[in-house]
């Protein structure tokens, strides 16, 4: 059994990130982002970007058939359907957690 490791170093310093691979008009996407905004209001510390995965062609083949896909410092935590467990365990490992 292999841990997820922590924070990658070249991370240190750096605020955890959280991407949300997306696409216009998709529901389970839009539930995804709520549900990481409340996250952030709860006071977990990162920054939420989302892309597009219509706005490149390698993104839409890779992700079409699981958006949403969340990553928090580049490992996959969410697909398909937003798991906030995943979510939650993965910034409380990178130190992400509220204040």
């Amino acid at each position: 059994m292999s841990a997820t490791p922590a924070r990658p170093p070249e991370a240190a310093g750096r605020p955890t990130e959280v991407v949300v691979y997306s696409r216009p008009e998709c529901h389970l996407c839009e539930t995804a982002i709520e549900r990481l905004v409340a996250l952030h209001r709860e006071g977990y510390r990162f920054e939420l970007h989302e892309i597009d995965i219509e706005s490149d062609d390698l993104l839409l083949r890779r992700h079409l058939e699981r958006i949403p896909v969340v990553e928090v410092d580049g490992i996959v935590v969410s697909e398909l359907v937003y798991d906030e467990a995943g979510v939650r365990a993965r910034l409380d490992t990178v130190g992400a957690w509220p204040t």
